[in-house]
């Protein structure tokens, strides 16, 4: 049973359903559909990551989001990360922004994935367009490497329209209070991993960056207008056992009120 158990945790992926309703929306993006994957730190789902990427495939989404540690460095083992990109691509436009695990080392493994397919975004912005709408997309790179700050400002400086929906993507979810002092409508973040062990009706034990007992590690956050989504993430990283906290897909639908 033990083993049953740990086995469930650690590789029997959930899906989350988030709901994110706003009149700033535009009208076109209502039913847009996002799937955000993070910090996979080399775990595998199957052969060529396929038990995952039926998954992301069943949800059809519009555009997927991965947000860093798509590699481990601790493992030998980047090839998983890469499979599961080359997968993804095929399902949906993939936009991808660096983990602590790869920042440093991610010259040879940025050109990879761009020849992949994959959209990498280091502190630039780009336009997503549905119809004759379109809302703003920024990425970059993992805070704990760069001052967020000045990733945001070179990112804001690539901005088509300053005035459109704004979704930022970033790995690291305790530094929600600035994403929405910035502005940002909707920032997407993993690194938590769920805080690893969750207590029930109490939340994760423990969050690199956060501590123990942390206040971001899963599940939607609003700060004002300002809606944050963490991710629990798909592998594990030192500690390798997850305890009421299995691998997460988020799915997040977006809804206009106009």
């Amino acid at each position: 049973m033990v083993l049953v158990f740990s086995y469930v945790q650690n590789s029997v992926l959930s899906i989350t359903a988030i709901s994110i309703k706003s009149a700033d929306i535009p009208a076109e993006f209502d039913g847009y559909r996002i799937v955000q994957l993070s910090d996979l730190h080399s775990k595998r789902f199957g052969s060529r990551q396929q038990r995952l990427a039926e998954k992301v495939k069943a949800e059809q989404p519009d555009v997927i989001f991965f947000t860093g540690d798509l590699i481990d460095r601790r493992k030998n083992d980047e090839e998983a990360g890469y499979q599961l990109m080359e997968e993804m691509v095929k399902i949906a436009p993939v936009y991808f922004v660096t983990g602590n695990h790869e920042w440093q080392v991610f010259v040879e493994k940025e050109q990879r994935l761009r020849e992949l397919g994959v959209t990498v975004l280091r502190n630039e912005s780009v336009t997503l367009q549905r119809g004759n709408s379109r809302i703003s997309l920024i990425g970059i790179d993992d805070p704990l490497m760069t001052e967020p700050d000045d990733a945001l400002f070179m990112a804001r400086q690539t901005l088509e329209n300053p005035g459109q929906y704004t979704i930022l993507l970033s790995h690291r979810p305790e530094l929600f209070a600035f994403y929405a002092e910035q502005g940002i409508d909707l920032t997407f973040t993993g690194h938590a991993h769920g805080g690893q062990i969750r207590i029930p009706f109490v939340g994760g034990l423990y969050a690199p960056g956060q501590g123990f007992f942390p206040k971001y590690t899963g599940g939607s956050h609003a700060i004002g207008e300002s809606t944050m989504i963490v991710n629990r993430g798909l592998g594990n990283s030192g500690v390798p056992q997850r305890i009421f906290n299995r691998p997460e897909i988020v799915v997040t639908e977006l809804e206009s009120e106009k």
